[in-house]
């Protein structure tokens, strides 16, 4: 009878194909990570103008002690420049600010192209300081820029914006999410 043997074959060890595949799949990452920009797109503000106003509304009323009302308000035109940085294009969804000074916070939305006209009508010292608008739903293809006008409205007076602690302009994207670029001083 043929004896029985209980020997076992050599075990292989996996160890050098493990750290292999560990080697190649970290290359790939560091080579996407590598060829893939960092940034979705670049912001600055490159030229700011502002415009207060100050309106009086009368009162037509004859009641005894009946005041006028005023107001101020405040128009912000900030050029921004985006350069698109990705394989992508960008579509602007939105473009809005946030103005904090030491009263509060303000926030506001970027005027629609269709309200400029009358805004125009209503300040006609606007319309000097304006250029071509930065429009929500404008494509950027990859690696080309898009510049243009923002204007915002405050409802602050003048020395509130002089005083800011700080007024940042976002933009958020379709798809890409929103980023974010400070208005400079002068």
């Amino acid at each position: 009878m043929a004896e029985l043997t209980f020997s076992q074959s050599e075990r292989r060890s996996f160890l050098v194909p493990a750290l292999v595949a560990v080697a190649v799949l970290g290359g790939i990452f560091a080579l996407l990570f590598w060829l893939n920009p960092h940034r979705v797109a670049d912001l600055a503000v490159t030229h700011t103008a502002i415009l207060p106003t100050h309106t009086v509304f009368k009162s037509e009323t004859m009641l005894v002690g009946a005041q006028e009302q005023a107001e101020d308000d405040l128009y912000v035109l900030a050029t921004v420049r985006i350069d698109d940085r990705l394989r992508l294009p960008l579509f602007i969804k939105d473009i809005t600010a946030t103005l904090t000074t030491p009263q509060g916070e303000a926030t506001a939305s970027a005027v629609q192209k269709n309200d400029l006209p009358n805004l125009y009508v209503t300040f006609p010292a606007l319309k000097p300081l304006a250029s071509a608008p930065l429009l929500r739903e404008t494509a950027i293809q990859p690696g080309e820029h898009a510049e243009g006008m923002v204007l915002l409205h405050f409802p602050v007076a003048q020395a509130q914006w002089d005083q800011r602690q700080s007024a940042v302009i976002t933009i958020d994207f379709y798809h890409q999410g929103e980023l974010t670029v400070p208005i400079p001083k002068p």
